[in-house]
């Protein structure tokens, strides 16, 4: 772990406590041991030790993605079929909750 990496987790209270004193130098010091068994918090970390509550959020999290995707399809066949009856872009982003842009670049993808 880089020392940059291990100084946030201190300077977030993440860490174990240090060892009590200080170096030579007036640092603070870890038991080496504890440092190496300590468990990761945040994005880099494995989900070996994710429990069953935790896999069920992500297994949400996937059906809402794919739910998401279905919408952002039927978005686009409602965008097309409004350009085929001549409405405009802007009420037709607006109506959908998307930009302008995003509108745009559906409708040269179709």
């Amino acid at each position: 772990m880089k020392t940059t990496t291990w100084a946030g987790y201190v300077s977030r209270g993440q860490a174990p406590q240090p060892l009590p004193g200080n170096d030579e130098r007036g640092r603070r010091r870890w038991d080496a041991d504890e440092v190496r068994q300590f468990p990761r918090p945040g994005a880099g970390r494995s989900r070996a030790g994710a429990g069953p509550e935790a896999e069920a959020v992500l297994a949400e999290m996937r059906e809402v993605a794919e739910q998401i995707e279905e919408l952002r399809a039927r978005q686009r066949e409602l965008l097309a079929a409004g350009k085929q009856q001549g409405l405009e872009v802007l009420a037709m982003a607006r109506a959908l909750g998307i930009s302008r842009q995003t509108a745009y670049s559906w409708l040269d993808d179709a």
